[in-house]
């Protein structure tokens, strides 16, 4: 299956830290599959940013992002 719904010109690495989005643990293996020019500072960097982005809506929607396992705690598991 194909979902091209977000399909757009951007940075391969974005999609990288999508599919590893608060599984730091399997970055490793997908990284070794994509190959070896993969700055892993830049897939961390996405990773805050899509958090982050994920923290603005909930809390424009009315959710709370500090819920356990929510994206507070994303943010937090993966900067240690």
């Amino acid at each position: 299956m194909i979902d091209w719904s977000e399909a757009a010109c951007g940075d391969g690495l974005y999609d990288l830290a999508t599919l590893t989005l608060g599984h730091p643990e399997h970055l490793g293996d997908v990284v070794s599959g994509y190959g070896t020019d993969v700055d892993l500072d830049v897939i961390r960097a996405w990773w805050s940013l899509r958090s982050l982005r994920g923290v603005r809506w909930l809390v424009e929607h009315g959710f709370d992002p500090t819920t356990p396992g929510g994206e507070v705690d994303v943010l937090i598991n993966q900067a240690v």
